[in-house]
This record gives structure tokens, sequence and C-alpha cells, in this order.
């Protein structure tokens, strides 16, 4: 089974979390930010990872280490789970629908790290959620699951759906990277032999 458990423990966060990537979307998320645990549930449900995750932060200083660090340690736990990567589709990318929202997402758990980033969020606050740490999450997992991420809104109006097609879409667009291909079982995806 590909799955992967993380402690981290910093002056700022403490977090505990374990992903089994061949899950069926079942969750326990609880952060201390309630739209960001909803987030991480459409996340779990929608690629269909089992995901744990107790996370206790700062948040009488600010929000910004809690969802950096979640987000750090949701791309270690990916990259652990994936172990040498032999055989998972390496690539991915979903267009979702959510009402009047469109988004797309596109990634790659090839070894380079890069984040490109569009939400259209025009409000400082989605719920409880200061909508600016959502760049920060994604940057975190990139840069931890040595990952390219595009993430964009096409268009839409509500704040909130943007926020969550976008979490949708990144799921959707991992679950098939991370997915394996039977023609593929033995082969490390990419032709310089390493990742």
């Amino acid at each position: 089974m590909r799955e992967a458990t993380i402690e981290r423990k910093t002056t700022e966060t403490q977090i505990s979390a374990r992903l089994v990537v061949d899950g069926t979307g079942k969750y326990e998320i609880t952060t201390g930010i309630r739209f960001f645990d909803h987030m991480l549930e459409l996340f779990a449900k929608h690629g269909a990872f089992d995901l744990t995750l107790r996370a206790t932060g700062d948040l009488d200083v600010d929000q910004h280490h809690t969802v950096e660090d979640v987000g750090i340690v949701l791309g270690q736990l990916i990259d652990q789970a994936l172990g040498d990567h032999v055989g998972i589709n390496r690539a991915g990318y979903f267009v979702l629908p959510m009402d009047e929202t469109l988004a797309v997402a596109a990634l790659d758990l090839g070894g380079r790290v890069a984040l490109v980033y569009e939400d259209r969020v025009g409000v400082p606050l989605v719920g409880d959620l200061q909508t600016e740490l959502v760049h920060d999450f994604f940057h975190g997992f990139a840069q931890h699951a040595k990952a390219n991420v595009h993430l964009k809104i096409m268009h839409g109006r509500s704040n909130h759906h943007k926020i969550e097609a976008l979490f949708k879409c990144f799921a959707r667009a991992l679950r098939y990277a991370c997915s394996t291909d039977e023609r593929l079982k033995d082969q490390l995806p990419s032709t310089k032999g390493l990742l």
C-alpha cells in the first residue's frame, strides 16, 4: 500500500498526518481553520486519498504558519508515499466546472519545483480562511512534493466557488498523476533515468 505518516513539529506548528494514496476518500481533518478543513476534506474525497491530519498552530499570531506548513506536510506525504515513483503516470490535469466557476489544474511530479497560480479571488476572507494563504499552501506543496503545479480560475463570480473548484481540480489532477499504468509498471516515468 502506498502510504506515508509524518510528524512535523516547529515552534509555530505541530502537525501529525497520514495519507493513503490508493484510498477511498476517507478523512479526519482539523486545523483550527474551518474553511481550510473543508478544502482539505474536498481534496481527500475528490482525490480518493485517505487523509488523517491534525494541525495545531499559532493562530493567535496569524493563519500563515498553519496553512503553509500543512501544504509542506501534504507535499512530503505524497513524495514519501510514492517512493521511487516507478510506474506512476507522473503528470495529470483536470478541468472542473463548479456552477459559474471554471478551474484548471495541471501538475507534474517530475522532481522540478514550480507554482503558477491565479485564483481571481477578490476578498481577504472566505469563511474564516485568509484567502492570500491559499497560494502559500500550494507553494509549500509544490516545493515538498517536488512538483510543477499550475492552477488557474478561468472565470467565476463566487469567491467560495473559486477556491473550492481549485482544491477539487487539484485533487483530481493529482489523483491521475499518482495513478499507476500497467504498461509502465516497471519503468520510471522519465527518459533521464531519474526524477
